[in-house]
């Protein structure tokens, strides 16, 4: 039986801006399983990289957890203070891989000494021994002729072999957790496919457990096991990848999934969600999503609905679940997703 290895519940997160507070993230909930690959899903500005940057302490100085609970190792992370605490968490035992390696690199030192800094830290080794270490974590990354590049700076790498680098330096500790923010967004589609099959090849040799921050449901469907879906700063669908894209419950989802190209007709423009997600500045009332969803019911606009589940693997938060709710079938362009999707692999 697979065992959960991190567990969110009911997590707020708030920001101070300018005198005010913000809402970032509004009782969210998830379960990460060992082993397996979980993608979370949503536009830009839900919550993803807040939500997953307060399971290593990376929340910016102004932000904070204010209520819920983030169970690691029978530890409840979400009430660590201070560096300290976070150290032996961060990097250790839960690891991050940025989209821009620019901005994760150093210009001024080599990539040897980067990842080689790592693994002296928290592996304890001398010199010689923590440099022969870092070339074989290059060697693991896919960088070819590991002892040259050793010595070679930041630029002059390829956008694809600064990734690499950074998934390095991410790996160096053997993490238990791997968490990449949009780590293919700076890359052309070739490049992209390398390091998606890059990552799985070191989630088997390494025993990871990944955690995928993306928009681009395409990768989800070649990478994930599991998907939550976030609007707004809250989960409001979790399932099996299965589950979302061919049993999706929420309108939300139907939304994005609508907005695949691939089950665009041709000579007919694509689908796009209108409006925009809500100020979360602002207190939200009943379903985030109500106004921009066109047959919303008249208690999205008045009370949040609760989690229903669909299937021991499957939750979504619409009050389209509840038994008093009209029957309402998903979009046509959803209906057949599974045929659709056959005859666009092959």
């Amino acid at each position: 039986m697979v065992q959960s290895i991190l567990s969110a519940k009911d997590v707020v997160i708030k920001f101070s801006l300018r005198g005010r507070v913000l809402t970032a993230i509004r009782g969210a909930s998830l379960e990460l399983y060992e082993g397996q690959t979980l993608a979370i899903v949503g536009e830009s500005g839900s919550g993803k990289s807040v939500f997953t940057k307060s399971f290593v302490g990376m929340l910016d100085t102004n932000g904070w957890v204010e209520s819920g609970s983030i169970m690691f190792e029978e530890q409840d992370i979400a009430k660590f203070k201070g560096d300290k605490q976070w150290s032996t968490i961060r990097g250790k035992k839960i690891a991050m891989v940025f989209q821009d390696p620019m901005t994760s690199l150093n210009p001024l030192r080599t990539i040897g000494m980067q990842i080689q800094e790592v693994v002296e830290l928290h592996h304890h080794l001398k010199a010689a021994e923590a440099k022969k270490r870092t070339i074989e974590i290059l060697t693991d990354v896919g960088i070819s002729s590991p002892e040259d590049r050793y010595s070679q700076f930041p630029h002059e790498f390829s956008g694809g072999m600064r990734q690499r680098v950074v998934i390095a330096i991410a790996i160096a500790c053997n993490p238990k957790i791997l968490i990449c923010d949009e780590p293919t967004t700076a890359l052309d589609v070739t490049i992209q496919a390398q390091i998606l099959e890059l990552i799985r090849k070191l989630q088997e040799q390494y025993n990871l457990t990944v955690i995928y921050i993306t928009h681009d449901l395409g990768v989800v469907a070649n990478v994930a096991d599991q998907v939550a879906v976030m609007y707004a700063g809250d989960i409001i669908e979790y399932g099996t990848a299965g589950d979302i894209f061919y049993n999706a419950q929420h309108p939300y989802t139907w939304a994005l999934l609508s907005s695949l190209p691939q089950l665009g007709i041709k000579g007919q423009p694509l689908y796009s969600i209108k409006g925009t997600p809500p100020n979360l500045f602002n207190e939200i009332k009943g379903d985030a999503f109500a106004p921009r969803n066109p047959k919303a019911l008249k208690i999205d606009y008045v009370e949040r609905p609760p989690y229903f589940q669909v299937s021991p693997t499957h939750y979504a938060r619409t009050w389209l679940l509840d038994p008093r709710s009209p029957k309402m079938d998903p979009p046509e362009t959803i209906k057949h997703m599974r045929e659709k999707f056959v005859r666009y692999s092959v």
